[in-house]
């Protein structure tokens, strides 16, 4: 094989020895929290066809490959029907088919074989090389599993493939940082994760999952900056620049302005939780123009780094053309990063994240945004804006279902004037007891994320 991905195909030379060679798998050893994704027994096995993974940058879909690897060859399978290439050393769709074409020929013929395909989106019109060999026929017996982190670009590219895609219920698959319930269940165990959330808790685990969530505020969904807290007691500085240099690099390999950029960020922090239009952001901005505004939005969005919130058509359960939007992020940790990199601080954990508790506005809105992107994963997720405001909408089972936040100890009638209007309406609050008010039901905001 091309000597340029031997180091990710350690497999070949010692199966026995891949978990301890592979630099993924080695990594992920070292940490104290080791997480294994659900979608790792979803993956394909049998069925050949073109498969996407999703998911923004550092979330581990490379980590999850690599265990998928491990986990095919405890199945049965032979290492020399798995391969893994890495889309940052291929330049373009000739290299790429060129690539495909040389190293199917030599996997071993009659069964189904493995090509793993990772980060596809750095290589230029990689969709004619995949195409080109599925109606060559070259792929008849082989699962490819392509990944990548522009969600629009893969979603795109998803159909230029018609009746290449696998005989399967699910072949399109999104990794999301974990969820509140992933990380609780990583750091505390399932079986106390699901006594937590079936609801009888007392009030020493009642406080427990309350500092859990204040935790998942910190470091959200990514293992890295868990784990940094877990080893260090803090989240070192290098684990925010990762992260902020991801958002950066990709939005100026798509030739996108840093300085743009910036103001665009600073703008979506100093109006967190509030409803604008583009046209309102732009005039705050040295941007021109409110497309521009959009522009830079939308590439966010496909990068998984931002959540665009509007507000809820409720005729139609559709969004609202018109109406303003909320923008916030993905997840509290990219929040942060994104914070250091527009205010670097030598001990940033100290200084920003954690001061974030005192802060009870943006405490509240960080909470809301965790909250709305964690509905988000499973629904589609609005905001309703009428007389009044209701934090959340989500569309299940043809009807929207009301989410008002109110990260507050007491709650006055007064501000539930909107809410209380729709039937099917809940409150998450900072109330460590389930209750009522005014008829509408009202439940601790941790416990009720475990559930969605």
């Amino acid at each position: 094989m091309d000597y340029r991905f031997l180091s990710h195909n350690t497999h070949l030379d010692d199966p026995a020895e891949f978990s301890s060679r592979d630099p993924q798998l080695r990594r992920l050893a070292r940490q104290v929290h080791v997480h294994t994704s659900a979608l790792l027994a979803r993956l394909p096995r049998e069925t050949p066809g073109i498969y996407t993974l999703s998911g923004g940058r550092q979330v581990g879909k490379t980590t999850l490959l690599k265990q998928w690897m491990s986990r095919l060859m405890e199945d049965g399978v032979a290492p020399e029907r798995i391969i893994f290439f890495s889309g940052e050393l291929i330049d373009d769709h000739h290299s790429l088919l060129r690539l495909l074409q040389e190293q199917l020929a030599e996997m071993p013929a009659g069964k189904t074989c493995y090509v793993l395909l990772d980060e596809v989106t750095y290589i230029k019109e990689w969709d004619k090389a995949v195409k080109y060999a599925a109606d060559a026929g070259l792929l008849e017996q082989t699962v490819l599993v392509i990944t990548g982190s522009d969600l629009a670009l893969i979603r795109e590219a998803r159909t230029r493939f018609p009746g290449c895609r696998g005989d399967v219920a699910q072949a399109d698959f999104h990794l999301y940082p974990l969820s509140f319930r992933d990380a609780v269940g990583l750091k505390r165990g399932q079986d106390e994760a699901e006594r937590w959330q079936r609801g009888k808790l007392g009030k020493t685990s009642m406080d427990s999952l309350f500092a859990e969530f204040d935790q998942y505020l910190l470091h959200g969904g990514y293992l890295t900056a868990m784990n940094d807290i877990a080893q260090k007691g803090r989240v070192s500085s290098s684990t925010l620049t990762t992260y902020s240099d991801w958002i950066r690099g990709d939005m100026l390999k798509r030739g996108k302005q840093e300085r743009y950029l910036r103001e665009f960020l600073t703008g979506v922090i100093k109006r967190y939780g509030s409803h604008y239009s583009w046209n309102a952001l732009a005039r705050d901005l040295s941007i021109d123009h409110p497309k521009t505004v959009a522009d830079y939005a939308a590439l966010l969005e496909s990068m998984d780094a931002l959540f665009i919130q509007r507000a809820l058509q409720e005729d139609k359960l559709a969004p609202a053309p018109k109406k303003a939007r909320k923008v916030m992020f993905t997840d509290p940790f990219i929040f942060h990063a994104v914070m250091a990199w527009l205010r670097p601080e030598q001990e940033p954990y100290h200084v920003q994240m954690l001061p974030l508790f005192q802060d009870p506005v943006l405490y509240s809105r960080l909470v809301e945004a965790c909250v709305a992107t964690h509905y988000h994963r499973r629904y589609p997720t609005y905001y309703i804006k009428a007389k009044g405001e209701v934090d959340i909408a989500y569309v299940d089972a043809d009807c929207f279902w009301p989410v008002e936040i109110k990260w507050t100890r007491q709650l006055r009638p007064k501000d539930l004037k909107q809410v209380s209007c729709y039937p099917r309406s809940r409150i998450l609050s900072q109330s460590r007891q389930v209750s009522t008010l005014q008829g509408v039901p009202v439940e601790p905001l941790p416990l009720a994320l475990l559930r969605v």
